[in-house]
């Protein structure tokens, strides 16, 4: 078991999954080492917190034999250290395995879906925290309200994990409540088609215990165990959690959701659009089957502050408002854009997107393409080709090509510039790749 190991190396430690699991294993006393192709922040922030990282896959940075290698499946095979582990014969673990090992020692929830896990993962977690129950939460992105990834309690009542669909790493959960927020296309480099994918998330559903329950969004149907509760949550009538009454006041999000008890809840929010109305009412129908009162609930739902890269609000004053999102996937872009024009809908909106694989590039192109469109001015930026090799006649100049509002490419050198030029009303950058490299010299020039 993981928790006995006093030596682990983390092989793609820098990954926002990794990083969270590594920062758990610090934090009980574990020896933490690992290594990570660049340097970020974050993996300034693990070395700020005593773990020793590596940037290149040389094997002298070895000292001594760990007992575990954890890695994450985007490690490329013809990595150094990746043959060096398996050829000492040390344990090796992707983190999907370590994970299940850790939630099957706790009352788990675990959050899927292709779009809104790490928005209901930080929802469910903040929720919890704030209700003073003790939570360990894994989170698939820095959540505002705690500057990290990991919330972590020492005798956990809860575990709140981030349940990946990536190369089906969800299928080693064994939770007690889970949500599944949609089942759109997307990995198909590793799915073939969306009936594989979809089949993975019922293959989830079935890892729920007995007596467990399922929240999912009203529009999917997923079968379950007989002892398996499905509640579904949305805006139809027919949902046991439905949201109404959508308005915004001051800028902010309020509706009224009821629950699958019954309860009326008045919920304010900065977060805009249907989607994040969508996440909130699958968190509060969580935090209300555990028994949270709903004042605290609405409380903590009024203080929330979201997760980086998530509609997150980077700048607004009289010229300018920058927003950067992590949405990478037409739906979630075009979710994204329908909510910054129902929040701001007089100003024009200016994107900045980088595609991400150009795998999911060429399966998307025309919905990628539709859903730009929706806004007034496009820069697009390079593919970020993560895991995989260029694909012949695959690139953003072919996506361009596409796109029906008025669009032209740029590049990290000359985005800056792109930008100061143009003078957007409204911008937001888009995507899941490196573009974060350029968050902060935006909106630092644009203040």
């Amino acid at each position: 078991m993981t928790e006995l190991k006093k030596h682990i190396f983390f092989l793609g430690i820098g990954g926002i999954g990794m990083s969270a699991l590594a920062r758990f294993y610090a934090r009980q006393g574990v020896l933490v080492e690992g290594y990570d192709l660049t340097p970020t922040a974050l993996t300034a922030e693990l070395e700020e917190e005593g773990i020793r990282i590596s940037f290149t896959d040389t094997v002298d940075f070895i000292q001594k034999r760990p007992d575990l290698v954890i890695y994450t499946p985007a490690i490329p095979k013809e990595n150094n250290l990746f043959h060096f582990f398996i050829d000492s014969g040390i344990l090796m673990q992707k983190r999907s395995v370590a994970l299940g090992e850790i939630t099957n020692q706790f009352f788990t929830i675990a959050i899927a879906g292709t779009h809104g896990k790490t928005s209901i993962t930080s929802m469910v977690a903040h929720i919890l925290q704030f209700a003073k129950k003790n939570v360990t939460a894994f989170i698939g992105g820095i959540a505002k309200n705690y500057k990290s990834n990991l919330i972590l309690s020492q005798n956990p009542d809860y575990l709140v994990v981030e349940a990946d669909e990536f190369d089906r790493s969800f299928l080693t959960l064994a939770p007690d409540i889970a949500v599944i927020s949609s089942m759109d296309a997307d990995h198909l480099d590793i799915y073939g088609k969306k009936e594989s994918l979809v089949e993975s998330f019922v293959e989830f559903a079935a890892k729920i215990k007995s007596g467990g329950k399922l929240f999912a969004a009203n529009h999917l149907q997923i079968t379950v165990a007989n002892d398996v509760e499905k509640i579904y949550y949305g805006f139809d009538s027919s949902a046991s959690i439905i949201a109404s009454k959508h308005r915004i006041e001051n800028g902010r999000t309020v509706f009224e959701l009821k629950d699958q008890f019954g309860d009326i809840f008045s919920l304010n929010t900065f977060l805009p659009g249907q989607h994040n109305m969508a996440n909130l009412s699958a968190a509060v129908g969580i935090a209300s089957q555990i028994g949270i009162d709903k004042q605290t609930i609405e409380e903590a739902v009024s203080t929330y502050t979201g997760v980086s890269r998530r509609f997150d609000v980077r700048l607004i004053n009289d010229r300018h408002i920058y927003i950067d999102d992590y949405a990478h996937h037409p739906t979630e872009i075009e979710a994204t854009l329908k909510a910054v024009k129902s929040l701001f809908p007089n100003k024009k909106t200016t994107v900045i997107f980088q595609p991400h694989l150009f795998s999911r590039t060429r399966d998307f192109a025309e919905e990628f393409a539709k859903a730009l469109s929706l806004a007034d001015m496009v820069f697009l930026m390079p593919i970020y080709p993560a895991r995989e090799k260029p694909m012949e006649g695959v690139n953003s100049e072919w996506l361009l090509k596409m796109i029906t509002t008025t669009c032209r490419m740029t590049g990290f050198e000359s985005v800056v510039e792109d930008i100061l030029k143009h003078q957007p009303e409204l911008l937001l950058t888009l995507g899941a790749g490196s573009i974060d490299r350029i968050v902060e010299p935006l909106e630092n020039a644009l203040r």
